[in-house]
């Protein structure tokens, strides 16, 4: 029932580099736009990227902006989000979550409609 897949996570020492990639199931990513999410425990799901449908504009949070990049290959039915200089801040579960075609105005979790079950990224030495 699951419609996303994220895979990629894991330890990573400050200053290390993860590619995290969001495949989708049962259905074709081509008109959905996809966004990245993260969750640390006791803080609120927020968005840290958002790439739309055909791929042409991207968001990011200041959070993570100059570090990560978003990218989608539709003929893999996959999106990606590569996280470079990475610090203990960066420490959360990781959900891709689709919309149709365009990235949220207001970047909130009930704006989209299929999630995959996270993955684990940790940053620490």
């Amino acid at each position: 029932q699951l419609q996303f897949v994220e895979s990629g996570g894991g330890l990573v020492q400050p200053g290390g580099s993860l590619r995290l990639s969001c495949a989708a199931s049962r259905f074709t990513l081509d008109n959905w736009a996809v966004a990245w999410f993260r969750q640390a425990p006791g803080k609120e799901r927020e968005e840290i990227s958002c790439i739309s449908a055909s791929g042409s504009t991207t968001s990011y949070a200041d959070s993570v902006k100059g570090r990560f990049t978003i990218s989608r290959d539709n003929a893999k039915n996959t999106v990606y989000l590569q996280m470079n200089s990475l610090s203990p801040e960066d420490t959360a579960n990781y959900y891709c979550a689709a919309v149709y075609l365009y990235c949220a105005y207001q970047h909130t979790p009930s704006d989209y409609d299929f999630w995959g079950l996270g993955t684990q990224v940790n940053v620490s030495s």
